[in-house]
């Protein structure tokens, strides 16, 4: 079952269930989509990978309303904010941890010769294909540093 269709389940599953919150945030998750669709074009579905774009989206935009909200005192807004994260990251594939992320930096590392923190945009290029969906840019970014300081 493509994550389209999981998400168009999950939604009757959630309104059956009451669960208020999962409902609005399936819906509007549910509406990102159609309009991905229709973007497209009618003949064209919206692949997995599209999906999963358009989730981790709507999860940053999240965060960063939270952040906003909070900064402008309006801290019960921006924890509605942050209590649709956990809906929408239950669509995402499951994220690297802080030991898997190092063991993949140090392997990229290695098959690519990276000797030195100059090389960190070749290190980083090689490595993103490899943790896209998996790892935030930033976070990889902050181990990719650390490691390349070690090695410095």
């Amino acid at each position: 079952m493509g994550l389209v269709a999981r998400v168009a389940a999950d939604l009757i599953v959630a309104m059956k269930a009451r669960d208020e919150l999962k409902v609005s945030v399936l819906r509007m998750l549910k509406a990102e989509f159609q309009k991905a669709q229709a973007d497209k074009g009618r003949s064209v579905e919206v692949t997995d990978d599209d999906a999963l774009v358009l989730v981790r989206r709507l999860v940053k935009q999240r965060r960063e309303a939270a952040e906003q909200y909070e900064a402008a005192g309006a801290s019960v807004r921006a924890k509605e904010e942050l209590s649709e994260i956990p809906v929408l990251e239950e669509y995402l594939p499951a994220q690297l941890g802080d030991d898997e992320l190092d063991a993949l930096i140090r392997t990229v590392a290695e098959k690519a010769g990276i000797a030195s923190p100059k090389d960190m945009g070749k290190l980083m290029k090689a490595l993103m294909p490899e943790v896209t969906g998996r790892a935030d840019g930033s976070r990889v970014k902050d181990r990719v540093t650390a490691y390349l300081t070690l090695l410095a």
